[in-house]
């Protein structure tokens, strides 16, 4: 019964076609046909006070996770809406240079198969009594012509400008470039053709029409949809914002059933700036400590999670080194790399103009100091999911004849752990990896270069500027690990991050698969108040604009 809620779709990276299957089975359906469901919806406010602007449902989890909340807001006297593409964009989150045919893609926009599986998916969406809008119904006859007049104004071909452009004090230009970049799998569009950013920019602007007149018609109070980055969601958040409409932004978490929300943007920024009063007076209790110790030991194997690299890492350290030919007795610094990529928005403290720019110039100076290995883990998510086409290696190849004698590169597909290799470093080079919260909890001191969350929290060592970077590695290695005090401060931090941050949802369950979970009902009963400590936590958050922190 549990597999039929929704619908399910097979994504197989080898395949430009996506396959979606939809059944609506009479266990879901008795449960929006019934009595009280009726009762329920009939007693509802006019109006829509919540928007759900799901606008891509063949990424599916997102579906299931707004169909799920919505459910819940109904029967707590909430009503909701979605909002859903029909094919009406010119460019979005699901086109994707490894599923699309380029050159058609450029001449004649996202392929039909591609939009009519996410109106397959909309049909789960389809509940009595809860309203869906489509972008078409809000697009009218001289839009296109309206934007064809600002992309004549405009040279594709410089990307960087375009980043910077704004329509109506809205940042459009950021998210068009960001989702040409995930489309291109790429962290710069310098080989791209300027008509794919034109494409992404259009529909930008083809976001920014619709979304505002279909908030002009419903006056909602709050919009919540997953990501908050790229095209259309970005454009979403920036108009709702200029509005004073409360944005509420979410993704899958790394642990099992478990959602990371934030208020008013995405949480690549959020948790950067949220409050450190959140964490920083809490006392952790000998159970709770425990409790973080154990999840972060389960990261080495990610038995706890259902985002995850390696089934089976390699952490024998002597094999490690052996394989690799480096000395570990040798002070040797690590270095964690990005996916180049993934979500490219303005960052204000950056000390480097992007990850590349950080890596180059890092491996330069490590050639000066021969006394000293550096040692590059890749991200093993350049492999998985949206394949990297402008990879760490490619670049350093690029940069680079050879690498110099002191500087070892761990590529993505090498099944060593990357706990374990860090652990036996002096001290770790992050850029804006999750990892510092990991490693900082161990003990490992940890130097931030770029956006990671654990930068400005009294643990590591934050570069403010290029030089003041440099300086920094000026005095590596360091001479011993994080104090009692700095780990307490990381490990309350972490603790924050995997178990309050990250909250659970009982009426999931994973599915170890695309999508990585599916809904979990037995009936309407599983989703009223005091039934999932999780969601009412966050259902609190999105009516009430409380934080989304979980307390066991």
């Amino acid at each position: 019964m549990k597999d039929k809620l929704w619908p399910v779709v097979k994504n197989k990276a080898s395949s430009i076609l996506r396959k979606v299957y939809t059944r609506q089975p009479e266990v879901w359906s008795g449960v929006h046909n019934s009595a009280i469901w009726k009762e329920t919806v009939a007693a509802l406010p006019e109006r829509t006070s919540v928007l759900f602007a799901t606008s891509v449902p063949g990424h599916v989890w997102n579906t299931y996770a707004d169909g799920l909340l919505a459910t819940a807001l109904v029967l707590r006297g909430i009503r909701p809406a979605f909002l859903i593409c029909d094919g009406s964009l010119a460019a979005c989150e699901a086109t994707l240079l490894q599923n699309v045919n380029l050159p058609k893609f450029l001449a004649d926009g996202p392929p039909g198969d591609l939009c009519s599986g996410c109106k397959q998916c909309a049909n789960c969406l389809q509940v009595p009594g809860i309203q869906v809008y489509r972008y078409s119904d809000f697009l009218l006859f001289g839009d296109s012509a309206a934007i064809s007049g600002v992309c004549e104004t405009l040279d594709f071909a410089d990307w960087r400008a375009i980043r910077q452009f704004q329509y109506e004090g809205l940042a459009v230009g950021e998210h068009a470039v960001a989702g040409a970049m995930r489309f291109m799998a790429s962290g710069d569009l310098d080989e791209a053709q300027p008509r794919l950013l034109e494409r992404y920019f259009r529909a930008a602007l083809q976001t920014y029409q619709s979304f505002s007149r279909v908030a002009g018609l419903l006056r909602p109070e709050v919009v919540v949809f997953h990501h908050g980055i790229y095209i259309p969601q970005g454009v979403i958040g920036e108009y709702a914002r200029s509005k004073n409409i409360r944005v509420v932004n979410y993704n899958v978490a790394y642990r099992m059933q478990r959602f990371i929300f934030s208020h008013e943007t995405t949480y690549h920024h959020t948790l950067m700036s949220e409050p450190q009063e959140q964490w920083s007076e809490m006392h952790l209790t000998e159970g709770q400590e425990k409790n973080l110790m154990d999840y972060l030991l389960s990261r080495w194997h990610g038995s706890f999670d259902w985002i995850k690299f390696h089934e089976k890492a390699e952490a024998d350290l002597s094999t490690i080194a052996r394989d690799l030919g480096i000395d570990f007795n040798r002070p040797t610094i690590g270095l964690l790399t990005n996916v180049a990529w993934d979500a490219q928005l303005h960052y204000p403290t950056n000390a480097f103009e992007n990850m590349f720019d950080w890596l180059v110039k890092t491996v330069e100076y490590f050639a000066n100091r021969p006394e000293i290995g550096l040692l590059i883990r890749v991200h093993p998510a350049e492999l998985k999911g949206v394949v990297s086409r402008q990879t760490v290696s490619s670049e350093l190849s690029r940069r680079f004849q050879t690498l110099p004698p002191n500087v070892y590169l761990v590529g993505p597909e090498s099944p060593f752990s990357t706990y374990a290799l860090m652990n036996a470093c002096n001290s770790v080079i992050i850029y804006g990896t999750k990892m510092g919260v990991e490693l900082t909890s161990l003990g490992i001191p940890v130097i931030v270069a770029g956006e990671a969350w654990i930068r400005n929290k009294g643990i590591t060592i934050d570069a403010r500027s290029e030089a003041d970077y440099f300086q920094i590695l000026d005095s590596l290695p360091v001479k011993e690990r994080l104090s009692a005090e700095k780990i307490r401060r990381a490990r309350k931090y972490a603790y924050h991050f995997f178990f309050r941050r990250m909250i659970p949802i009982k009426s999931v369950e994973p599915t170890g698969k695309f999508p990585p979970f599916r809904p979990a009902l037995q009936s309407l009963e599983d989703l009223k108040p005091g039934n999932d400590p999780g969601l009412d936590v966050i259902l609190s958050g999105i009516v009430s604009g409380t934080p989304f922190v979980f307390d066991e």
